[in-house]
């Protein structure tokens, strides 16, 4: 088997799995790690694309699933409106996941009140075998419509919703339809991508709904930014590669590799559906998330300028930015350039030992600085 087919068909789905559906003549149960009630249909692996760009948050995902149901659905939190949803590119997660492989195979605030009334259906659209309507309401109002709309709400989904809720009204409820499935020609497990394009004030990606309903969570994740990311405040000043480190405040999250977007690798994004909108000189990072389920709590945010990343309680809004821990330097000092710091060290090093033999020298011939003045005599 390839590795082209096998990235194809392995799971190229993205979190927020919140709630699933089986739309049959039967209530729908709902469960992040997405299990059909009689446990046929499931998650296995989340992978996405984000970027962000001058105040515009892309956000890449495809839904794939193992099993046999129907109907599936799931509802996702978002922090805001989208200012729209179509149909992803075709190839572009696997080309991320090929770039990567290659690469390291080669290396060796205070809750937000809503209206409580009701729920206001901002977006209805049909991409492929999916129905998407967006709406917005309080956590408690859109629990409601969910129940009326046939999904069966655990205990452990209603908590979370209502804690994004706080954070956000807005939620983007998905119904797979097997039957136009079918009739497209997808086969089990394929998925249809989606794009959700987004107004942000920095690039947010929520995770913490990974964790429900599964033991492990298992994810990859492509961030697209105009420069490099950093893990501290220091880090950033001195050039530090985050490359190898955890995020703070986000267990089992790594960055495994970071780099500016190759020519060759823009060029195979760009001509992608939908995928015009990736700029040239942008910077790729990709981190994994493997963690226990109890462990994954936060949500990841990055700061524009500089680019740091931080692990934040789940439902923290991307409005409310992010407190650096510990000694943060003046905004006036400089930053070394990524990978410079060696560099620079080895610089300093090698201009104290020239000034060391220089001094040296001036004392082994008693001149120069040591050498003593004779008074004159009276």
């Amino acid at each position: 088997m390839s590795i082209m087919y096998r990235l194809w068909k392995g799971p190229l789905a993205i979190l927020f799995l919140l709630l699933l559906t089986f739309l049959q003549t039967e209530p729908v149960l709902a469960c992040g790690g997405l299990v059909a009630p009689n446990g046929s249909v499931r998650l296995q692996r989340a992978t996405t694309l984000v970027a962000w760009h001058a105040g515009i948050e892309y956000y890449l995902t495809s839904f794939t699933y193992q099993g046999d149901a129907s109907r599936l659905g799931w509802i996702v939190p978002l922090p805001t409106a989208p200012l729209r949803i179509q149909e992803g590119g075709a190839w572009t997660l696997q080309r991320l996941n090929l770039e990567v492989q290659r690469h390291l195979l080669l290396r060796g605030g205070q809750p937000v009140q809503f209206d409580t009334a009701s729920v206001q259906v901002v977006q209805h659209v049909q991409i492929g075998a999916l129905n998407i309507t967006v709406v917005k309401g309080s956590g408690a109002a859109v629990l409601d419509w969910a129940t009326q709309h046939g999904f069966l709400l655990d205990e452990e989904t209603r908590a979370h919703l209502l804690v994004y809720g706080q954070a956000s009204p807005f939620f983007m409820a998905v119904q797979f339809d097997s039957a136009q499935a079918h009739q497209r020609g997808l086969t089990q497990g394929d998925g249809t991508p989606l794009l959700i394009t987004m107004r942000l004030p920095q690039l947010w990606v929520p995770l913490e709904v990974l964790a429900i309903g599964t033991d492990t969570v298992n994810a990859d994740l492509f961030l697209l930014t105009d420069q490099p990311l950093y893990t501290s405040d220091w880090a950033y000043h001195l050039g530090l590669s985050p490359v190898g480190s955890q995020v703070p405040g986000a267990p089992g999250l790594e960055i495994r590799l970071q780099e500016p977007l190759s020519e060759t690798l823009y060029h195979d994004l760009v001509r992608d559906r939908n995928m015009g909108w990736v700029w040239p000189g942008s910077w790729l990072t990709y981190l994994s998330l493997v963690a226990p389920a109890p462990q994954v709590t936060y949500d990841l945010q990055v700061t524009p300028q500089p680019g740091l990343m931080h692990g934040v309680a789940f439902g923290t809004p991307p409005q409310q930015a992010p407190q650096p821990g510990g000694f943060s330097l003046p905004g006036w000092v400089p930053a070394l350039p990524t990978g410079s710091l060696p560099i620079v060290l080895e610089v300093v090093a090698l201009l104290l030992l020239i000034s060391g033999l220089v001094l040296w020298h001036y004392r082994s011939r008693g001149g120069g600085w040591a050498k003593k003045v004779p008074w004159p005599r009276g």
